[in-house]
Order: C-alpha cells, then sequence, then structure tokens
C-alpha cells in the first residue's frame, strides 16, 4: 500500500531534475502520473511503466492558458481524475540587473508565475465545481515551487527571485482562500543539484564534499521528492499555507515575514523626525537572511 494508492498527480517539469524525481515517487506510491514538460516527458513515462506503474506524457507548455487547461484535461481524460497538482517547472535566465534585459525577464517570469497560476487555476475550476456538485474530490492538493533565492535573496537572479517570492506569497494566500473546500496548498524551497544549479561553483564543490565525506548523496534530487509526496497525501491534510525548505536530508518551516521592531505615535510623521528614528530601528531588527535562511553577520 502507498500513499497514493488510487489518485491522480500532475508533475510539471517532470522530463527531468528534481520534477522527475517527483513523477517516479508518485508513481511508487501508487498515483497515477501526468508528466509534463516540453522536454522528453515520454522518457519518465516509459521508466515508471517499467516498473509496473501508470503514467502519460503531456508536452504543453503550462504557462500558456489553454496548454494549462490541456494538461488538466489530460488527466481527466486519461484517468477520470485529479487529487494534486504539483507546480514544479521552471527556467533561468541569471545575469546582474544592470545587464539584464525586458526579455530575460518576461521569461522567467511567464514559466515560473504565470506556469503556476495557470494550472493551478485551471486545476481548482474542476475541484470546484466537483465540490458545488455534492462530489467534492478526495484531498486535493497544490504543492507550488519557491526558492531560497525567492525567500532569502541571491545574486544575479533578481528575476528568478521575484517569481519564486510571489510564489511563496501565492501560496500563503491561495491556502486561505481554498481551504473552505479542503483544498490544500503548500510549497517547497528546494535546493539540489540539477541542471539549473550547474553554474553555483560553491554549492555543487560543497554538495560533493559532503557526498565524499559521509558518502550520503546530500545534492540529489531525489532527495527533494519525499516531502512533495508526503504533502501531497491525505496524512497532510491538516498542513496549508506553508512553505518548506528541503535540501538534503534538511527540511525546515520558512517562516513568513513579521512586523519586527517598530514605533508609534498618533499624529503624522515628519520627515526630519525619522532621522533618530529609522536607524535605530533597523538597528534591533533581524538581519536580512543570508542564502541559507540564516541571519547574516
Amino acid at each position: 500500500m502507498g500513499l497514493h494508492d488510487g489518485r491522480v498527480a500532475i508533475v510539471t517539469g517532470a522530463a527531468g531534475g528534481i520534477g522527475r524525481e517527483h513523477a517516479l515517487e508518485f508513481a511508487r506510491q501508487g498515483a497515477r502520473v501526468v508528466v509534463n514538460d516540453v522536454g522528453p516527458a515520454q522518457d519518465v513515462v516509459d521508466e515508471i511503466v517499467a516498473d509496473g506503474g501508470e503514467a502519460v506524457a503531456n508536452n504543453d507548455d503550462i504557462s500558456d492558458w489553454d496548454g494549462a487547461g490541456r494538461l488538466i484535461a489530460t488527466a481527466l481524460d486519461t484517468f477520470g481524475e485529479l487529487h494534486v497538482l504539483v507546480n514544479n517547472a521552471g527556467i533561468l535566465r541569471d545575469k546582474m540587473f544592470v545587464n539584464m534585459d525586458i526579455d530575460m525577464w518576461d521569461a522567467v517570469i511567464r514559466v515560473h508565475l504565470r506556469g503556476t497560476f495557470a494550472p493551478t487555476k485551471h486545476a481548482v475550476a474542476y475541484w470546484r465545481e466537483r465540490h458545488k456538485a455534492g462530489e467534492a474530490v478526495s484531498h486535493p492538493r497544490v504543492i507550488n515551487t519557491s526558492s531560497p533565492s525567492g525567500l532569502y535573496g541571491n545574486v544575479g537572479q533578481s528575476n528568478y527571485g521575484a517569481a519564486k517570492a510571489a510564489i511563496a506569497s501565492f501560496t500563503v494566500i491561495l491556502a486561505d482562500e481554498l481551504a473552505r473546500m479542503g483544498i490544500t496548498v503548500n510549497a517547497i524551497a528546494p535546493s539540489a543539484l540539477t541542471q539549473m544549479t550547474q553554474g553555483l561553483e560553491t554549492y555543487v564543490a560543497r554538495m560533493q564534499e559532503i557526498k565524499e565525506r559521509t558518502g550520503f548523496d546530500a545534492g540529489s534530487p531525489a532527495n527533494i521528492a519525499p516531502l512533495v509526496v508526503w504533502l501531497a497525501s491525505a496524512e497532510a491534510a491538516d498542513i496549508t499555507g506553508r512553505v518548506f525548505n528541503v535540501k538534503g536530508g534538511a527540511i525546515s518551516v520558512a517562516e513568513t515575514w513579521v512586523a519586527g521592531p517598530g514605533v508609534e505615535k498618533e499624529a503624522r510623521w515628519d520627515p526630519e523626525e525619522l532621522g533618530s528614528v529609522i536607524p535605530e530601528l533597523v538597528a534591533k531588527a533581524r538581519p536580512n537572511s543570508d542564502g541559507a535562511g540564516k541571519p547574516r553577520g
């Protein structure tokens, strides 16, 4: 018995890397899987089928409204149901902001942010209709993909980080909006060695050092899938609106923005007063996080 026996899951961007590992683990846990990617999704389907599972490929562009609709229809037409949507697809167009052009910005925002919105909108529309008809789907789940770059920042990724920060906020808001229908919405901020992280030399070197020292492949994208598969299961019914950091064998809850040190008076501030107020508040505040989510300094 698997966590997802009888359930149907869609994973976007699943031809390789983290998405591929999600698809494989869902299949191992008994799910019938729609493997979406503009790349060779059929290869992953063949791997699942060879291992005794059920899967179908979909090559639609999830950032295209009609393409996202066809993706959801693929699950319904093939398997007759949809329980889980994992929004994983993404691209990189890294560049220092002063050298970034509008096409680099638009491409990343489109794939990550619109590519999360569009499939989710179509999936929720289906679940909402079922809910209104009194035939609610059992434990519907949305799992989004944010990033440490979006939560904590990373030089050279203003486009990617902006999109991933927006996805984190989208997750929190959507969880509140959809709770009445029993739909949970969570996100992960994963770190793993994939095609998208090949240029991060310091991170690659650190993962290699851990592997040589301990034998544990901490950088493997396979380490990310267990959390996603569990969050998508019936066991996670009480978990929603959360973003989780996951890297190697480490899992932590990313805490949202909080109101730090403050001051208030019952009148409008004069700009000349703030020179003695704002620096003091900043000095008391928690420093911004580094890329690992720890306070700088």
